[in-house]
């Protein structure tokens, strides 16, 4: 059985896309420099999810994701993406996983400056052996349901920053994951155009991916579901704040001062 086909068994029987469960990772275990990052880290993601993780810089946030998206090891503990643990899984089968059922959203957008916007959102079709002619056609419907079709042929240092993390968004979504990891995906952005990337998430979350993203903004944040964060090792839900959550109210107040 391909890991496809057992990903796609594991999803009809249960919805949980992520499960992550007593999650440890030490840094230089055993030496006097030895650093506790995770400590016992637990939760679960299901389909529609879309959560946001805060904390203090280096508490972990990043290596937390990089453990979830299977670029890291952790030490002890287990993460699954939909049943399958990723630690079960070879070299060439993690590679399928993460390019097939995980896509990523970096802080600095991660775009290959030579490339155009449609030909970054081709690479992980390219590297899934999807036929060229088929893969254009799907990298342009992606453009296009980031609002980005008439930049096609733009390269990256031609774009806005927040057209640039669009074309990242349409790129992770290439394969359609049902997982999107999104490191600091707003902190190069001024405040109407996070929030515009903060709506996309929603969007997608409410198509169906589970959505994992660290940020320092604490407004943004709020805008998710769930609100956790990452203090000594420890991951606890932090209680949703009412005067935050009308980060709709912050979009429109933003947009009466650019008519103004």
């Amino acid at each position: 059985m391909t890991i496809k086909n057992e990903l796609i068994e594991n999803e009809i029987e249960n919805q949980l896309i992520i499960s992550i469960s007593n999650l440890h990772k030490i840094y230089d275990p055993g030496r006097a420099n030895e650093v506790n990052v995770l400590r016992g880290v637990s939760l679960e993601m299901r389909k529609g999810d879309f959560f946001t993780l805060m904390g203090p810089s280096g508490c972990g946030k990043s290596t937390l994701l990089n453990i979830v998206g299977g670029l890291t090891k952790q030490n002890s503990g287990s993460v699954k993406i939909n049943g399958v643990e990723l630690d079960s899984l070879k070299d060439n089968a993690l590679s399928e996983l993460r390019n097939l059922h995980i896509g990523w959203v970096f802080q600095s957008f991660g775009l290959i400056d030579n490339l155009t916007a449609l030909e970054n959102v081709m690479i992980p079709l390219d590297l899934a052996d999807v036929e060229d002619s088929v893969a254009r056609l799907t990298a342009m419907e992606l453009l296009k349901r980031v609002g980005l079709e008439d930049r096609a042929d733009h390269f990256p240092d031609g774009l806005s920053g927040g057209q640039n993390q669009r074309v990242a968004i349409a790129r992770a979504l290439a394969n359609d994951p049902e997982v999107i990891l999104a490191d600091e995906p707003t902190g190069n952005l001024d405040t109407s155009t996070g929030l515009e990337i903060i709506d996309l998430f929603k969007e997608l979350a409410a198509q169906g991916k589970a959505i994992l993203m660290v940020t320092h903004d604490v407004a943004l944040a709020h805008a998710a579901q769930k609100v956790f964060i990452l203090r000594n090792g420890v991951v606890a839900e932090e209680a949703k704040d009412p005067a935050l959550n009308g980060i709709q109210k912050d979009k429109a107040e933003i947009e009466t001062e650019k008519e103004m």
